[in-house]
């Protein structure tokens, strides 16, 4: 009897461990304790091309040590991991995701920001939210990719942004007999936003007068001017009055307009990526890139908009003296959306029911991004954007954040 009396002693020592194991993780969910919420992200902090997104770990971070300072989100405050690295390469973009859920064991995948990101079928599979900069198919038509401006490789019938052009449209005061030409690289990507881009200014009314996806992607031309001359005579053997860069990485955009501007282009030139203050540490980018209207998805670092000083103050919190770039906003604001979505799916959290909440007519309207719904923005991108211009060595707003009507991909 003593004996049978100890094992039950034991069982119920077992059991009372058991359970408050559980209370401790709070949930059966991956990541979740009662007073945290583990997240780490994956980005292309390095490339052969140079091309880099490391600075949407210290976005994603400033806003996260915000939301902990202000008490977490529902009594749980966000342990970030900080972001792996892909190099670019879509495998070990996949190895990344992997080692972020089955050994690192986090909620979700905060930011993610990668062109190549190769880890999305993996996180659709397991059900592992991840949020970022849906710059590639992979993020569309998932249950589990939240990009922070929606789905930006729409299929055909889909609805395509409109905003570029028409926010070019204003900015210029109207596109009627205006002409645009569009230069890309060979990349699907690419590719892929020479024509939802080009659709976005023939929306607003402008003329389309080429598209030129001969560019490789892997490294800049030794020659720019084969691509120049087709430029030049593209609006019936005159220049166009636009030109669209859709190429990722400075080196190419900075070549490409250095030799415009030799052959003497005096159109306008606009491009999705130039807005970044480390070119104007130097002199030669500065030059190849003033006058240059960039088209960022969020409101410019220059606004006066309340929440773009909160972005501000946030980041000198937590990295002192940092330049405000592109993809520390784009971190930033990934953050944002997903501390909405967990605030949004209440205190009994899981995986499931925050992608329920996701999935389910969300909808978040913020001065500094737009806005975004969801499911909508799974397979159309949200359809906002601004426009900043560098102009005499200094960028300035030249169109704040606005939203417009998608269109369906033709």
């Amino acid at each position: 009897m003593v004996w049978g009396g100890s094992v039950a002693v034991l069982m119920v020592v077992l059991v009372a461990g058991c359970a408050a194991q559980q209370r401790q993780q709070g949930t059966s969910t991956a990541g979740v304790t009662d007073t945290t919420i583990k997240v780490g992200g994956v980005l292309t902090k390095t490339s052969a091309s140079g091309y880099s997104t490391k600075d949407a770990e210290i976005g994603a971070k400033a806003r996260f040590e915000r939301a902990n300072a202000e008490g977490g989100v529902h009594g749980r405050k966000i342990e970030f991991l900080g972001a792996e690295d892909d190099g670019q390469d879509a495998a070990k973009g996949d190895a990344a995701a992997k080692k972020l859920v089955q050994k690192d064991q986090v909620f979700a995948l905060v930011p993610v920001h990668a062109p190549n990101f190769g880890g999305a079928a993996f996180l659709e599979q397991q059900g592992v939210p991840w949020f970022g900069w849906a710059t590639g198919p992979q993020w569309c038509g998932t249950k589990t990719g939240f990009g922070y401006n929606g789905c930006l490789a729409p299929k055909q019938g889909a609805g395509s942004q409109t905003w570029w052009g028409r926010q070019m449209a204003d900015l210029l005061g109207g596109a009627e007999g205006k002409s645009v030409y569009v230069q890309t690289s060979d990349s699907s990507g690419s590719k892929y936003g020479g024509t939802t881009i080009s659709q976005s200014f023939t929306a607003a009314g402008f003329d389309l007068a080429g598209v030129n996806s001969g560019l490789p992607a892997a490294a800049p031309p030794p020659d720019w001017l084969p691509y120049v001359n087709k430029i030049m005579t593209s609006d019936g053997g005159e220049p166009p009055d636009i030109v669209v860069s859709v190429i990722a990485g400075t080196k190419f955009n900075v070549g490409l307009y250095a030799a415009l501007k030799r052959a003497g282009y005096k159109g306008v030139l606009t491009d999705a990526t130039s807005y970044d203050a480390a070119i104007l540490k130097d002199p030669a980018s500065a030059q190849a890139l003033e006058g240059v209207i960039a088209a960022p998805m969020f409101e410019p670092f220059e606004s006066s908009a309340p929440e773009i000083a909160r972005l501000r103050q946030d980041v000198e919190k937590v990295a002192p003296g940092t330049p405000l770039t592109q993809h520390l906003a784009i971190g930033y604001w990934a953050a944002d959306i997903f501390l909405d979505m967990l605030n949004k799916t209440g205190k009994d959290l899981t995986r499931a029911k925050f992608l329920a909440t996701g999935n389910g007519s969300y909808l978040y309207e913020n001065a500094g991004f737009g806005r975004i719904q969801y499911p909508k923005d799974h397979s159309e991108p949200n359809g906002c954007g601004a426009l900043v211009k560098l102009d005499t060595g200094a960028f300035q707003v030249a169109k704040s954040m606005k939203c417009f009507d998608n269109v369906p991909l033709k």
